[in-house]
């Protein structure tokens, strides 16, 4: 697959911002359409005697506005600081939730990239990513979300950990993005086996055959790691010690990464709070 339209999601803060710069250095060298979306809601709406949510005209534009010309700046700035010509930025003013207009947005303007300033923070599943960005991750179903932590300094991508237990997210539609972004910035993948059980399944056993396949073309390599009561923490320490630039793991509520969101973390893991995480829908 190509990345020709990314959409990048900003309240206007650092973080978001810092997310968009970091996706327009990654990409640099290609030619592509940034769409800047923002979101916004009333945070003092109001329930009348029927408990009907409502809010005033006069209200809803003023908060428009404001998101349009907010955008606008957002707009000006990232090209005096990129001066990238390949790049051509639109964007997007709506109201309603973050991950709801995200959805809407990735069919109507053929979406192939999200990009969100990931504000993580300390304890379950937030040590991963930001309320927002486990939102989106649960709505969207066919696109890719880049989730770019407030800590990352934009460096060249140059090895990516790719974490799974090759139950599923081994095809290559569903591998695209991640091979993608790796044939771009010439970056090695390395896969990442936590062992959950002591002999692989047959279906396990095809999918890592299968995953080899579709790793060909890219520089690769297999490591493995024995199961642990903290999975976290043997993926902190992976990329630690092996200098990883991004994470990529393969989503579904029900399968590994799933489960790892659900399970007790421990509260300080730092690491996250500087390494890029790529979420691939699986498409299996």
């Amino acid at each position: 697959m190509g990345f020709k339209n990314i959409l990048v999601a900003t309240d206007f803060s650092d973080e978001a911002y810092g997310a968009l710069y970091y996706a327009t250095q990654l990409l640099a060298t290609i030619p592509c359409t940034f769409c800047l979306i923002n979101s916004y809601d009333d945070p003092t709406v109001v329930a009348d005697k029927q408990n009907v949510l409502f809010i005033g005209k006069r209200e809803l534009l003023h908060l428009r506005t404001t998101s349009e010309e907010n955008l606008t700046k957002t707009t000006h700035k990232i090209i005096l600081d990129t001066g990238n010509e390949l790049h051509t930025f639109n964007t997007v003013s709506r109201k309603g939730a973050l991950s709801k207009v995200i959805s809407q947005a990735i069919d109507e303007l053929k979406i192939d990239l999200v990009v969100l300033g990931n504000k993580g923070k300390t304890g379950a599943k937030e040590v991963f990513m930001g309320s927002n960005t486990f939102a989106v991750a649960n709505t969207i179903v066919a696109c890719p979300l880049l989730a770019i932590p407030k800590q990352a300094a934009y460096s060249t991508l140059s090895e990516i950990a790719f974490v799974t237990d090759f139950k599923k997210g081994c095809t290559g539609k569903t591998l695209a993005p991640l091979i993608t972004l790796a044939s771009i910035s010439k970056a090695a993948i390395h896969v990442l086996h936590i062992h959950e059980e002591a002999i692989m399944s047959s279906n396990q056993v095809s999918n890592k055959k299968l995953l080899k396949i579709n790793l060909t073309a890219v520089p690769h390599s297999w490591h493995d790691e024995l199961d642990y009561a903290d999975k976290a923490n043997v993926i902190q320490n992976y990329i630690s010690k092996r200098n990883i630039s991004m994470l990529a793991m393969a989503y579904h509520r029900r399968n590994f990464f799933g489960r790892l969101l659900h399970e007790p973390i421990v509260k300080d893991i730092s690491i996250y709070a500087k390494t890029p995480f790529l979420i691939l829908p699986i498409q299996d």
